[in-house]
């Protein structure tokens, strides 16, 4: 099994940046792609980034190519998402997720999810 814990959400202005953090635990020998989620009130879970174990894969919802970045340190057993240029619409609960093997765009093909972290960007 595998933990996860989302950290660096918060209250920002429209234009600011924040980076939010995915702390894995436990089961953290396995390859684990994670990516990031989120879900506004009213609003279905949407994804927003992924990253495969190595690193060199990623992928980005078309919404976030340019403006956020997902990167990680297998070392720290961290994922990051360092999200830039925020807008009012960029507001709502942030999730990562963990993934065997993969880092899917389908939060179905998630296995272990974490509690979210709330971003809130106002204009």
């Amino acid at each position: 099994q595998v933990h996860l814990v989302e950290s660096g959400g918060g209250l920002v202005q429209a234009g600011a940046s924040l980076e939010l953090t995915c702390e894995l635990s436990g089961r953290t020998h396995s390859s684990w792609g994670v990516g990031w989620f989120r879900q506004s009130p009213g609003n279905e879970r949407e994804f927003v980034a992924a990253i495969r174990y190595s690193g060199l894969t990623t992928y980005y919802a078309t919404f976030a190519r340019g403006r956020f970045t997902i990167s990680r340190d297998n070392a720290k057993n961290t994922v990051y998402l360092q999200m830039g240029g925020l807008k009012p619409e960029d507001t709502g609960l942030y999730y990562c997720a963990a993934q065997d093997g993969g880092a899917s765009m389908k939060a179905e093909n998630y296995e272990y999810w974490g509690q979210g972290t709330q971003v809130t960007v106002s204009s």
